[in-house]
C-alpha cells in the first residue's frame, strides 16, 4: 500500500496542530494546571510547576511549529514507507 506523503503530513500536522491548540485553550481558561496536577497524580508523581500567563501569541506560535514539525514528520515517514514497500 502507498501513501501520500502530502495526505499523511497534513493528517498529522492537523492532529498535532489541534492537539496543541487544546492546550493552549485549556491554559487559556485555566483549566491545564489542574488537568496536569491530576495526570501527574495519577502516575505518583508530584511536581510543582507554575504557568506563565496565556499569550495569544506564544499560542499561535505553538499551534504553528507543532504543525509545521507534524507534517514534516509525516512526509517522511510516508516517504520512507514508500521506500520500504518498493524495497521488499
Amino acid at each position: 500500500m502507498k501513501l501520500h506523503p502530502v495526505r499523511v503530513g497534513l493528517s498529522l500536522g492537523a492532529l498535532m496542530g489541534l492537539w496543541h491548540l487544546i492546550w493552549s485553550s485549556l491554559v487559556a481558561v485555566g483549566w491545564a494546571k489542574p488537568l496536569l496536577d491530576f495526570m501527574l497524580r495519577i502516575h505518583f508523581i508530584r511536581l510543582d510547576i507554575p504557568f506563565a500567563p496565556f499569550d495569544p501569541v506564544l499560542a499561535a506560535t505553538l499551534v504553528a511549529v507543532t504543525s509545521a514539525l507534524g507534517f514534516a514528520f509525516g512526509w517522511m515517514f510516508a516517504a520512507m514507507w514508500n521506500s520500504v514497500q518498493r524495497a521488499g
